[in-house]
C-alpha cells in the first residue's frame, strides 16, 4: 500500500454535493484555530494525561476493527484518528474531519512526524459536521471527541452521523458529562473556574477557555443524548459516565 499523506479540502467518497459554509459560529471556529498550537499540551496538563485513557475507551466502544473504514468527526489534532489508524491497520481507512484548518495542519504534521506504517491509511478533510461530504452507509464506525457540544444543531449532526454509518455499525461520542445533580455540576464548575481557566491563562488563553463552562451548561445530559440519538434513527443508544462522572461517552448503534 502506497504511503501517501493527503490533506483534502473537497468532498470525497464520490459524493457530489458542493461543500457548503461551515455551520459553526465564526467566533467558535476562530477560537479553535487560536488554541490549536497548544491544544494537545493543555489537554495533557488539564486532565493529568487521563484524556488519553478516555479516548482509547471511545475508540474501543466504536467497534472499529482490522480493515474497517472509519470517520473521526471533529477530529481536531487527530488523537482519536491516530488510535483508530492502529485499530484498522493497513487494510483499513481513517478519515479525520474538522472545520478548523489550523487543527488539521497540526494533525497532518503529527502524521508526517511519526513513522508507523499504519498512518498511511489516514486522510484529513476540512468539512462541516452538519453536511458531511460522504455517501450514505459509507463507514463501519464513527468517533467524535469533544465535538458534538460545539455544533449548533446537535440533532442534525446526529442525523448526519446516522446517514453515513452502515447498518449495525456504531458511533462513539466522547465529551464532557453534563451532570444532573447539583453537587456534580458545582464541582465541575469550580474546577473550570479555579483550575482550567487559570492554567489556560498561563498559555495566554484564559478568555478562550472561559467558554467551556457555558458550553457544558448548554449541552445535553446523558439521557437527552440517548433520546436525540434514538430520534435520529439509531436502534439503540447508551450513555456511559467516565472520568468520575466528569466525562461521558454516548454509544449509538445504527
Amino acid at each position: 500500500m502506497t504511503s501517501v499523506l493527503q490533506f483534502s479540502f473537497a468532498p470525497v467518497a464520490g459524493h457530489s454535493r458542493r461543500r457548503q459554509r461551515i455551520h459553526a459560529s465564526a467566533d467558535r471556529q476562530a477560537l479553535f484555530s487560536r488554541i490549536a498550537p497548544v491544544y494537545d499540551n493543555l489537554n495533557d496538563v488539564l486532565s493529568l494525561g487521563q484524556h488519553r485513557i478516555w479516548k482509547r475507551m471511545a475508540v474501543d466502544w466504536s467497534g472499529a476493527k482490522q480493515g474497517s473504514k472509519v470517520l473521526d468527526l471533529c477530529c481536531g489534532s487527530g488523537d482519536l484518528a491516530f488510535l483508530l489508524s492502529q485499530k484498522v491497520g493497513l487494510d483499513g481507512q481513517v478519515i479525520g474531519l474538522d472545520f478548523s484548518r489550523e487543527q488539521l495542519v497540526i494533525a497532518l504534521s503529527r502524521q508526517k512526524a511519526h513513522s508507523k506504517a499504519c498512518y498511511c491509511n489516514l486522510k484529513w478533510v476540512e468539512g462541516d459536521a452538519l453536511d458531511l461530504p460522504f455517501s450514505d452507509s459509507y463507514f463501519d464506525a464513527i468517533t467524535m471527541g469533544y465535538g458534538l457540544r460545539n455544533v449548533i444543531d446537535k440533532y442534525k449532526a446526529m442525523k448526519e452521523v446516522y446517514r453515513v454509518l452502515k447498518p449495525g455499525s456504531k458511533a462513539s461520542i466522547l465529551d464532557f458529562n453534563k451532570s444532573t445533580d447539583e453537587l456534580g455540576a458545582s464541582i465541575q464548575g469550580w474546577m473550570i473556574d479555579n483550575i482550567v481557566v487559570p492554567v489556560a491563562a498561563g498559555y495566554g488563553l484564559s478568555k478562550e477557555y472561559q467558554y467551556l463552562k457555558s458550553s457544558i451548561q448548554g449541552f445535553l445530559t446523558g439521557q437527552e443524548l440517548e433520546h436525540i440519538a434514538l430520534k435520529a434513527g439509531f436502534s439503540s443508544a447508551k450513555h456511559y459516565k467516565v472520568g468520575g462522572g466528569l466525562m461521558g461517552n454516548l454509544v449509538a448503534t445504527r
